[in-house]
């Protein structure tokens, strides 16, 4: 599984780094950061409900 983040759509609601804390984070102005682009399938579960809750659908998960 592999992760990407688009900045420009994110609106910094923050589900993303609540739900998946260990893959994704907020940068200072709020904006979704990757921290992990490849995480553990242990990590697939939260990383798809962030992908889906997130308002902006700045969240991509491939494979």
């Amino acid at each position: 599984m592999r992760v990407t983040a688009d900045r420009d759509r994110c609106v910094g609601s923050g589900q993303c780094a609540m739900l998946s804390p260990e893959v994704f984070d907020q940068d200072d102005d709020g904006l979704v950061e990757v921290l992990r682009e490849e995480p553990d399938a242990a990590l697939r579960e939260d990383v798809l409900r962030a992908a889906d809750l997130c308002p902006a659908r700045s969240i991509s998960v491939h494979g």
